[in-house]
């Protein structure tokens, strides 16, 4: 059977939405969820990287000949992603062995020896490159929103993500967060109520945006509303809100909000922060007293975390190292 035979094509058909209640989550579904994402995924990214063959491979190395190798940290990092590159190593090969050192969600050093990997040669070497691309990707995202948790640590705020994420990769890329100390905002359109600017504009004002989502969440999906001023604020005392969006607000506006939604009766709305938030800002941020900080960047600024791959002959294998028996990749 040719390598790129192997590559299972994605199944057809929606998974039904998994409901979860702002800053909740269903681990079970969530599972499922994430395994399904992954199969997808790793079948698309191999069938895109072999495409008619890795002729380079196939014409190097002989068949029978059996590799085995470490993925190895070459940076402090969050590891990230070691679900997924087991799942490339075994598409490829059905019976190869992997072993990993670490949990995903661990801080690691440099150098650290994160997975090991023993098989059939040509398919480990097909899949290197795809196994890392996954596991470079989810490590960047798990280690930048570690960055940010320990910059709110002791102060009551809790770092969430957005909705800014790879197309196709959204499942995979929340799941590096939540490995990250973060918690997962809405995972799509149709579990929460996001009410923004723009359907503010649309529909005629705050209150009326609110009335309308009143008057139609019958399955009572949690209700959060964007605003940009303390003057909104105000309007939403009484209405039936979860949580108030603050975005692109100086840390002096959101005190001044703070202090005022403070008073307001029981049940009050939990307040986020939103837009322009960096590491070196998002302390003073939390300092405000907001219970939530969205942060962008987690998902689509995180820098790909380095990875490599050192790959040796097993004993009684043929083939040829870089002088100190391994191969680099």
């Amino acid at each position: 059977m040719r390598m790129v035979d192997r590559i299972a094509q994605p199944t057809e058909g929606r998974r039904a939405p998994v409901r979860v209640r702002v800053g909740e989550s269903e681990p079970e579904a969530s599972e499922d969820r994430l395994d399904a994402a992954i199969g997808v995924l790793v079948a698309q990214a191999l069938a895109e990287d072999v495409g008619a063959g890795d002729w380079t491979t196939n014409w190097t190395v002989d068949p029978g000949v059996r590799l085995e190798g470490w993925i190895i940290a070459k940076e402090d990092l969050v590891v990230a992603g070691l679900r997924a590159a087991r799942k490339v190593f075994q598409t490829m090969d059905p019976g190869v062995r992997v072993e990993e050192r670490f949990s995903d969600g661990t801080w690691v050093e440099a150098g650290a020896p994160l997975m090991f990997v023993a098989g059939e040669g040509r398919a480990m070497l097909t899949a290197e490159r795809t196994a890392l691309n996954f596991l470079g990707r989810l490590s960047g995202i798990a280690t930048m929103t570690r960055r940010f948790t320990r910059e709110v640590e002791g102060l009551g705020a809790r770092i969430t993500d957005t909705r800014k994420t790879t197309p196709g990769w959204r499942v995979l890329e929340k799941w590096a967060v939540r490995l990250g100390g973060g918690v997962n905002h809405r995972m799509g359109l149709d579990d929460m109520i996001l009410v923004k600017d723009n359907h503010i504009a649309a529909a005629g004002g705050v209150r009326e945006a609110v009335s309308r989502v009143s008057s139609e969440n019958h399955a009572g999906l949690p209700v959060e509303v964007e605003v940009t001023s303390v003057e909104q604020v105000g309007v939403l005392s009484g209405l039936r809100v979860d949580r108030i969006l603050l975005d692109n607000m100086t840390e002096e506006a959101m005190r001044r909000i703070v202090a005022v939604v403070a008073e307001w009766p029981e049940p009050r709305p939990e307040l986020e922060a939103s837009g322009n938030m960096t590491l070196d800002r998002v302390h003073s941020v939390a300092e405000t007293g907001v219970h939530w900080i969205s942060v962008g960047a987690l998902t689509h600024s995180a820098s790909t975390a380095d990875v490599s791959m050192r790959i040796t002959p097993s004993a009684g294998s043929r083939g040829e190292g870089s002088g100190d028996g391994s191969i680099r990749t």
